[in-house]
Formats: C-alpha cells, sequence, structure tokens
C-alpha cells in the first residue's frame, strides 16, 4: 500500500500541472472519456425513478420497498463522494476515475441480470460507488486536462452533459421501457461503459499527488453524516415517523460535528473546511446546493404539474418537459467560454435571476395556457439554468488550490447531489400540505431556492479569490 502514498509511483509518466493541459488530440480522447461516464452515472441517478412501479411488479414486492432501489444509488454516492475525492489526491485521480467507471460498469451488468429486490439493491449500491468515484474527481481532471486559458469551455461541455442528463432521465427510461424490459436500462450502460474505459487508460493525465495519508476514521465518520443526512431527509419527506426522522438528523449532526472536530488541524480534510475558509468558494458551494434544490423541485413537481393542473397527455408532458434541456445544451457552452472572460458572480447571478424568474412565471401562468405559452417559460428556465452552471463550477474549481482539486471535486459533486435530495423531498412535503396545489407551492418554492442562490452569486463579486487558488 505505500506505493499508492508515493508520489514516485508516477516517475515514469509525465505529471501534468493544474493550467498546463493536454495536448489537443489527447485532449480529444479524455474529455470524451469523462462525458461518457459522466452522463452515465447523472443519467442513472434519474433513470430508476420512472421504472419504479415496473421493477416492483415484477420483483414481486411493494412500491415502499422498491424505493430503496433509488435510495440505495444515492446513498451509496452521498456516502463516498468526499471520501473518494480525498483518496484521488493522495493516489491520484486517474485510479480513482478508472476504478469508478470499471466498478459502475460491471454493477450496472448486475442490475440488469437482478432477480431480486435485495439483489438489485445492492448492485444498485455497487453502481452508486462506481458513479462516485467518477464523480467525485471528474471536474479536478478537467482542470489538468484543459490549460487554465481555456478552463471554462471543458467546465462547459460537463455541465452541459450533467445537466442534460439529469433532464431527460425520465424520457430516455420511458423510451427504453417501451420498446424494452426494464433490465435494458441497466444494460445499455455496459458498451458505453466499456468505450469509456478503453479511452480513459491512454489518455487520462497523471497528476500531483499529496503525501499525506488517507484518515480511514474520517471517511467513517463522514460516511455516517451524509447517509443519515440522506435518509432523514428522504424519509421525512415520505412522512415517517417524527421521532425516527428526528434521530437520524441529530446523528447526522453528531457525526458531522465530530468530523469536523477530527479534521480540524488536517493538511487536507476530507469534509474540506478549508476550502470553507474561503469566501468566494463557500458562497460557490451555496449557490450550487439551492440551484440544485430549485432545479429539483422543478423537475419532480412539472409532470404532475402538467398532468393534473393542466391535464396533459404523459407523451405531452415530455414533450413539454423538453425546451428546458435544450436550452441547457444552448446556453452552458456559450456560458463556459464566457466565464473565461467575466466573473461568475455577474454570469451565475443573471442565469439564476432568469431561472427564478421562470419558475415564478410558470407558477402564475394563465389557466388553460397554450404550447406555446408553457413552452417559452420553459426556455427561460433553462437558459438561465444552462448560463450559471458552467461559470459556477469553475468558480468552485479555481476557488481551490491546485493541490485540492480533489476537495473541490467532491463539493461540487456533493452539493449537486445533496440539492436535488432536498428538492425532491420538499416535493413531497408540498404534496403533503396540499394535494390540490402542492405542484405550485413546489414551483413558487423552486423561484425562492433559485433566487437565494442568485443573491449569494452577487455577493461573490464582493469578495477576493486568493492568488494562490488560481495560480497554475
Amino acid at each position: 500500500m505505500e506505493s499508492l502514498k508515493s508520489p514516485a509511483t508516477a516517475s515514469s509518466h509525465h505529471i501534468v500541472t493544474a493550467g498546463e493541459g493536454l495536448p489537443p488530440e489527447q485532449r480529444g480522447r479524455a474529455i470524451l472519456t469523462l462525458l461518457i461516464a459522466v452522463g452515465l452515472a447523472t443519467l442513472d441517478t434519474a433513470i430508476a425513478n420512472t421504472a419504479l412501479p415496473v421493477m416492483a411488479t415484477d420483483l414481486h414486492t411493494t412500491p415502499a420497498a422498491s424505493v430503496w432501489i433509488v435510495t440505495a444509488y444515492q446513498l451509496a454516492m452521498m456516502v463516498s463522494l468526499l471520501p473518494l475525492a480525498a483518496l484521488g489526491e493522495i493516489i491520484g485521480y486517474r485510479r480513482i476515475y478508472i476504478g469508478g467507471l470499471i466498478l459502475f460498469t460491471a454493477a450496472s451488468l448486475l442490475c440488469a441480470v437482478a432477480w431480486s429486490l435485495p439483489s438489485l439493491t445492492v448492485a444498485r449500491f455497487l453502481q452508486g460507488l462506481g458513479g462516485a468515484g467518477i464523480m467525485s474527481v471528474n471536474t479536478a481532471l478537467i482542470r489538468f486536462i484543459y490549460p487554465t486559458r481555456s478552463l471554462g469551455r471543458g467546465v462547459g461541455l460537463n455541465t452541459l452533459i450533467v445537466a442534460i442528463a439529469f433532464t431527460v432521465g425520465p424520457s430516455v427510461a420511458s423510451g427504453i421501457l417501451a420498446i424494452a424490459p426494464w433490465p435494458w436500462l441497466f444494460a445499455v450502460n455496459v458498451p458505453l461503459g466499456i468505450i469509456a474505459i478503453a479511452l480513459a487508460f491512454p489518455s487520462l493525465p497523471y497528476t500531483p499527488r499529496s503525501t499525506h495519508h488517507f484518515d480511514i476514521k474520517s471517511a467513517v465518520l463522514n460516511a455516517a453524516a451524509f447517509g443519515l443526512l440522506i435518509l432523514a431527509i428522504g424519509e421525512g419527506a415520505h412522512q415517517a415517523a417524527a421521532n425516527v426522522v428526528a434521530i437520524e438528523f441529530i446523528a447526522a449532526l453528531v457525526c458531522g460535528i465530530l468530523l469536523l472536530r477530527r479534521q480540524a488541524s488536517h493538511p487536507a480534510p476530507m469534509l474540506p473546511v478549508d476550502l470553507f475558509r474561503r469566501p468566494v468558494f463557500t458562497l460557490s458551494a451555496i449557490t450550487a446546493v439551492c440551484s440544485f434544490a430549485a432545479q429539483g423541485l422543478a423537475f419532480v413537481s412539472l409532470p404532475f404539474f402538467f398532468h393534473h393542473d393542466l391535464g396533459r397527455s404523459q407523451v405531452e408532458i415530455g414533450l413539454l418537459m423538453t425546451p428546458w434541456p435544450v436550452a441547457v445544451a444552448i446556453m452552458a457552452p456559450i456560458a463556459g467560454r464566457l466565464s473565461d472572460h467575466y466573473p461568475a458572480g455577474i454570469l451565475g447571478g443573471i442565469g439564476l435571476a432568469m431561472l427564478s424568474a421562470g419558475l415564478l412565471l410558470m407558477t402564475f401562468m394563465p389557466e388553460q395556457p397554450s404550447v406555446f405559452e408553457i413552452s417559452w417559460r420553459m426556455l427561460l428556465c433553462g437558459m438561465g439554468f444552462g448560463f450559471f452552471q458552467s461559470p459556477n463550477l469553475k468558480a468552485l474549481m479555481t476557488g481551490a488550490p491546485p493541490e485540492r482539486s480533489g476537495g473541490a471535486s467532491g463539493i461540487v459533486a456533493t452539493a449537486r447531489l445533496l440539492g436535488q435530495s432536498i428538492g425532491a423531498a420538499l416535493v413531497a412535503l408540498c404534496f403533503s400540505v396540499s394535494v390540490l396545489h402542492g405542484a405550485k407551492l413546489a414551483l413558487g418554492l423552486g423561484a425562492a431556492f433559485a433566487g437565494a442562490a442568485c443573491l449569494a452569486s452577487f455577493l461573490r463579486l464582493l469578495t477576493k479569490t486568493p492568488v494562490s487558488a488560481t495560480k497554475p
């Protein structure tokens, strides 16, 4: 194991420093493997929800029990994102990424051949661990794949794939289920995963490594804190017993406090409290959590809104959801390039103001809106979300010094998943408050979260980025 901790192990390979970037041809292959894997890992956080009823029936289990198919994946990711990011700083980001990709691909095959709810749940947990290996270091790798002058371009491509994969997940699942049984939802990952693995070995950069040791006790505390938090959020949303939810929240808080105390003097803490001392990084993380909560609120509630409030069919709902990801696809690369020239605080603030306005306009839409009246509001939301994402991601990565790229990358993925989980849980809470107006209440709450994120984004203009954070 000692060889894993020594930078000398990669001495036979060229070590790429942050900001140096790869040669153009190798860069193209490296970013392609990242985009394939990140797309698959993101898609699988959203795709299973659509198929839960079908899988529950086929596996002879109850709808309530089938929720573990989704929960196991989310739990595995949340408990392992930060530990794997920290391990990546020690043994190299490419090792964590390739290992995660191999595990994700193998676990996808296990999901496809699962014969019962327990076997599928275990396979989904392993798939989540693999997804965490991919997501924990992918943005750190981008910092070494692209030179500093064009980092925004790489971030824009990554943002584009993540946003589209999350938003089209239900549509992709519906399309596959229309022509094939549910195991194909997971089987399609296997050939794409193999392609990504074949591209990864010769193209991903070898990066500098830290010399500190991996803190196993902190990893356990981190897993307990985030695992209990996700359980509490999920069970609270499904109206579990109040005392059970309270115990989970309190236990998560205790584990979090113990983790902070243990990590206080660590040179590279797993929960990166050193990075949160940097105002730009903290505000960027708050912006990310709030914006993904807004997205989660919107994308869980909008199908109910279109179906129950507006009386649209399933086919119409799929079409009405399309303008959002289309707008993200257009705006994310543009915003990525603009982030190489303009402050993230301004670009993110503008995008989030558009998202908040779009969600408010959706909330107070006429009672019988036309397709055009719905579509241009959805376009506005998508344009705002796409315009904010790339600059914010770049701000998170450049807000950390190069040697802490792993910690920053872990926070990027954790903020995304935590925000989406909070958003989905709040939708369930909105429907428990009002069955008739739950969807509109959720959209209004999404507008409020987007507004809070907008404020946090503009506040970054009042801070100064440490020179050490941006120096390659």
